[in-house]
């Protein structure tokens, strides 16, 4: 007897991941869809006590087949499912009843969850659930998934779907058009008489007074993310890593093993029971903590789409689009799912400049924690000067890569959520969430090539291959020769060309021609692997390549022109 296969559809962002973990428990899998890079999950689901086939689709706001997603979703539905759980977005109804038409309009049995309806409620709108199941002819659930209401509903309704089917779940669309959308949402969603967020989320999006607001929200982002970051640094986790932790690791290492290689690598200039747990923990971490933070507050209150719908002008100049923000802000958390979002950018040539600038010029946030550890403290006017210079670089490398390859002509679909005051439970879920992302994929990695270098260090291997670069580090960045030892080691892990130079009695000019090298510098190895993954080979090695050349070059022309001021 086959398994029922039934898909989850819905556009990106609306909870469906939580839908499917809800439904299939571990009982998961991940899977790219065939000739494509676009990765979708399946798992066993149990609605009603019935055992199912579940899959995920790939997040899509139409299937107008404008990119490879929406071309996937569409293979998938065309692929004669039993049934759909249909997702739709509370708070951007129009833009979900759009794309529901035209999953209806395949005649596939569904089953509608409204879901984020706790949304409406804090902007005091309702929705007529009875009339918008009459208007599209199928069921609909109201739910909150973060909270699982709503979800025996439609457990029960998809148990029923695939018993009974009928009318009941074949819908009532004869025509799809946005007009159509727009009408059917005017009859059913009524709107509150409180603060209107939608009229202030329009101003945001405007050059007056979206553009002055934006430079205050960011310079106001900037200062949470190095004032809290090096508060909790000098005040909290450095006296507590210098008083508490080190000394009795220390003691404890120097009674039990001798002198010698063995308890250098343990306690010694890379010692991996001290800088294993101070460079990610007592460096890093502050500034992890306070970045996601923001991010996270800026998410949760609706306003990073409208940053990106503010800047799709600015960004036309350069060959992109206001939805290219989105991978571009995802890569300062980590390249990797900063280069896997490119793939909703609507063309491979607007894919690969993307890449390509996240590559060359984006620090995710361990680096940037490294680059504010190394820089705050000596000059606040350095780290501005260095991601002045990070701008500059995502612009001169979109500028050269459009004119090489073009962009695509492609639009992006911005989906503008309401203005919220952000729920504090949902902000504190999704920061937990990304602090422990941070821990295991991040200080967890970088604890074992701290490791792994102070393994190499100890040895003389590190210094062997130092020697190698030597001349360059010392003739042309008019660095130090020690400095070599940390360019090597980024090769494994980027953060770690600056980390070491915190230890160093370096000046201002070399501690920021130092940065900016380890700004441009070749991605670490997990981000050239994902590179050649969702691309090729080739691409990786031009990458690599271009990063390397790039980083030496700007790093010793500022050198030399920090020696003439």
């Amino acid at each position: 007897m086959s398994v029922d296969r039934v898909l989850l559809v819905g556009p990106p962002n609306v909870g469906k991941s939580v839908f499917f973990n809800n439904f299939t428990g571990l009982d998961t899998g991940i899977a790219n869809y065939a000739g494509t890079t676009i990765e979708y999950k399946v798992g066993s689901a149990v609605f009603d006590g019935r055992e199912v086939r579940l899959i995920d689709v790939p997040g899509v706001y139409t299937l107008d087949a404008t990119n490879e997603a929406e071309e996937v979703a569409i293979d998938m539905l065309d692929s004669d499912p039993d049934g759909v759980v249909c997702v739709l977005d509370a708070a951007n109804l129009e833009s979900s009843v759009y794309l529901l038409m035209q999953v209806l309009q395949r005649g596939i049995p569904v089953v509608v969850a409204v879901n984020r309806v706790d949304l409406l409620r804090q902007r005091g709108d309702s929705i007529d659930f009875g009339l918008l199941s009459r208007r599209l002819g199928v069921p609909v659930v109201p739910t909150v998934a973060i909270k699982g209401e709503g979800f025996d509903k439609v457990g029960g309704l998809v148990r029923e779907l695939l018993e009974i089917g009928g009318e009941r779940f074949s819908g009532g669309v004869d025509r799809v058009s946005w007009d159509r959308a727009e009408q059917v949402v005017d009859e059913v969603l009524s709107r509150g008489g409180g603060l209107d967020r939608e009229g202030l989320g329009e101003l945001l999006v405007k050059p007056w007074p979206g553009l002055p607001v934006a430079f205050l929200v960011l310079a106001f982002t900037f200062g949470v993310i190095v004032g809290v970051g090096m508060g909790l640094r000098r005040f909290l986790l450095l006296p507590f890593f210098e008083g508490l932790v080190f000394p009795p690791i220390v003691g404890g290492v120097e009674s039990l093993v001798a002198e010698g290689v063995f308890r250098d690598i343990l306690i010694g200039e890379y010692g991996f029971l001290i800088k294993g747990l101070e460079w990610p923990f007592a460096l890093v971490l502050p500034y992890v903590f306070s970045f996601y933070l923001a991010l996270t507050l800026l998410e949760e209150s609706g306003y990073l789409p409208r940053l990106a719908v503010l800047l799709d002008g600015l960004l036309g100049k350069i060959g992109l689009s206001g939805g290219n923000v989105i991978p571009l802000l995802l890569s300062y958390g980590c390249a990797i799912p900063g280069i896997t979002a490119t793939r909703t950018a609507g063309s491979r040539q607007r894919r690969v400049v993307l890449a390509t600038m996240i590559c060359m010029a984006v620090p995710c946030i361990a680096q940037t924690g490294a680059f504010i550890a190394l820089l705050a403290e000596v000059s606040l006017l350095a780290v501005v000067g260095l991601f002045a210079v990070h701008f500059g670089g995502l612009v001169v490398v979109a500028l050269v890569m459009g004119r090489l390859l073009g962009t695509g002509g492609s639009l992006d679909v911005v989906e503008l959520p309401v203005l919220l005051s952000p729920d504090l439970g949902m902000l504190w879920k999704k920061w937990v969430m990304r602090m422990k992302g941070f821990i295991l994929d991040g200080a967890v990695p970088l604890v074992g090539a701290v490791g792994a270098a102070s393994v190499l260090y100890e040895t003389g291997v590190l210094k062997v291959l130092g020697r190698v670069i030597e001349p360059l580090v010392t003739e042309w960045l008019l660095l130090p020769s020690e400095a070599a030892v940390p360019l090597i080691l980024g090769v494994v892990r980027r953060e770690l060309t600056v980390l070491p130079l915190i230890e160093m009695e370096l000046t201002v000019l070399q501690l920021f021609v130092a940065s900016l090298v380890g700004l441009f510098y070749i991605p670490c190895i997990a981000v050239l692997a994902i590179l050649a993954k969702e691309f090729s080979l080739r691409m990786t090695v031009g990458v690599l390549l271009a990063t390397t050349v790039v980083a030496f070059t700007v790093g010793g022309v500022v050198a030399r022109i920090g020696l003439l001021i």
